[in-house]
């Protein structure tokens, strides 16, 4: 087992990403402590890694809400000893399909500000703990759209933000014993509704536009293929293993090849 005896925290852990990424780590040892707004989807996470004989715990705390995270992560390292891995897969709100000269200031800066706080206070919380025990990985997603996405609105500086927090916070930790590694991936066919893409981009309302986009998204990657939150979840639980024990400060690009990176 890749994660056996490791102590992982997920924040965002009841939705489509996070909800796969908990199971996975699950299946491969780790007891998984699973953070979010909202109990439900969480209890149902928790109940599926339960029934198939994993570990899990639930809290409802806000990503955003600093002493909430510092309070939940000294808790969980002093029942259990450690926290080895940290994975924010919270949403940020971003807004995409608008020209950047037409978005509105508030737009743009919401899922900016919201993906770097959260971002930067639940990394905070997992690396004051792992420094002093001199090992962990702290990992986070994006869709890579920092390297150039035109109609990516609010996504593309938000992605900016989140990779310098990793490479700067890799630079800084590293000689301690913690990695900070970052996932790129994007449409996800298995993660969309028509009401979760019209949220995001206004042009998906139409049912003919939402099946019009599914049905690119494929033709919009090398391997002609979307990726599949199987292989994001496999992907994140072998950087948070001790196989990837040479991988920081850096993005693995799992987009099918959306971009060359």
């Amino acid at each position: 087992m890749l994660l056996k005896d490791k102590n992982a925290v997920i924040y965002g852990a009841g939705g489509s990403i996070g909800g796969a990424v908990a199971k996975e780590f699950a299946c491969e040892g780790a007891r998984v402590f699973l953070a979010g707004r909202t109990r439900n989807p969480l209890e149902a996470v928790a109940a599926d890694i339960s029934s198939a004989s994993g570990s899990a715990e639930v809290a409802v705390l806000d990503a955003l809400d600093e002493e909430a995270v510092d309070e939940h992560a000294r808790a969980m390292a002093s029942e259990t000893g450690s926290i080895d891995v940290s994975f924010n897969l919270i949403t940020r709100g971003d807004v995409q399909g608008i020209p950047l000269i037409d978005m509105k200031t508030d737009d743009l800066l919401h899922a900016v500000v919201n993906g770097f706080r959260s971002n930067f206070i639940t990394a905070r919380a997992a690396a004051r703990h792992m420094v002093k025990q001199g090992s962990g990985v702290i990992l986070v997603l994006d869709s890579g759209s920092a390297n150039g996405s035109p109609m990516m609105g609010s996504t593309g500086p938000a992605d900016a933000a989140t990779d310098t927090l990793v490479r700067n916070l890799a630079a800084e930790i590293g000689p301690r014993g913690v990695r900070v590694v970052g996932i790129w991936t994007a449409g996800l066919p298995e993660t969309f509704s028509k009401e979760k893409v019209a949220a995001v981009d206004s042009r998906f309302q139409e049912e003919a536009a939402f099946r019009g986009l599914i049905e690119g998204l494929d033709q919009m990657r090398m391997t002609r293929r979307s990726p599949r939150l199987a292989e994001v979840a496999s992907t994140a639980t072998f950087l948070a293993s001790e196989k990837a024990a040479a991988i920081t400060g850096t993005f693995v690009n799992v987009t099918s090849g959306t971009f060359s990176s």
